[in-house]
């Protein structure tokens, strides 16, 4: 299989980032499991898509340059990759949707996390922090034949870090609605 048939059945084109294979790989293997979808061909289907998500990633670390080096990583998946990802796919296509779901494999699909979250907040804070710190000290310790530090970059840095702080909510949000969805699914 080429790799644009892998895009391909993932309903992307082949210049996706890897957050577009990602969702378009979680709404495939939704769409396909055979824990919810009982038509006959659908763990063919699953095992297929999880095929095509595990090739392009796998294609994207090893950085495809050219067509030879397309066909040796070609030639080298179908030695070993293909048999894992089949192999994979067809445990969890015989195990219910709820355990693949919470499954690490569907979980590293996942755009938003938690540590997302708390890494965005932590940048913020610290850029706070730092902005705040310094300007005061800057107050109260002026360099030689400054009379008063930079209003323009304290003013600069806080609006940063209140982009980060929006930036952080609005993850966060993001990520309660779509555990909220996640759990009215079930």
């Amino acid at each position: 299989m080429l790799i644009s048939e892998y895009y391909s059945l993932l309903g992307i084109p082949s210049n996706s980032s890897v957050e577009d294979v990602k969702k378009a790989y979680r709404k495939k293997a939704r769409l396909y499991h055979p824990d919810i979808n009982p038509s006959p061909d659908a763990k063919d289907k699953f095992i297929l898509v999880t095929e095509a998500y595990d090739f392009i990633l796998e294609s994207r670390k090893e950085g495809i340059l050219d067509d030879q080096d397309y066909f040796r990583i070609v030639e080298e998946w179908r030695k070993f990759r293909q048999e894992r990802s089949r192999q994979r796919a067809q445990y969890y296509a015989r195990s219910s949707f709820e355990r693949f779901r919470s499954s690490r494999y569907y979980k590293s699909t996942k755009i938003l996390n938690v540590s997302t979250i708390i890494f965005v907040f932590a940048v913020a804070v610290m850029v706070l922090i730092f902005t705040v710190l310094g300007y005061i000290l800057r107050v109260r310790n002026p360099l030689p034949g400054e009379e008063h530090p930079p209003v323009f970059a304290f003013i600069l840095l806080l609006i940063i870090s209140t982009i980060l702080f929006t930036v952080a909510f609005l993850y966060l949000s993001n990520y309660i609605e779509l555990n909220r969805k996640n759990r009215r699914s079930c």
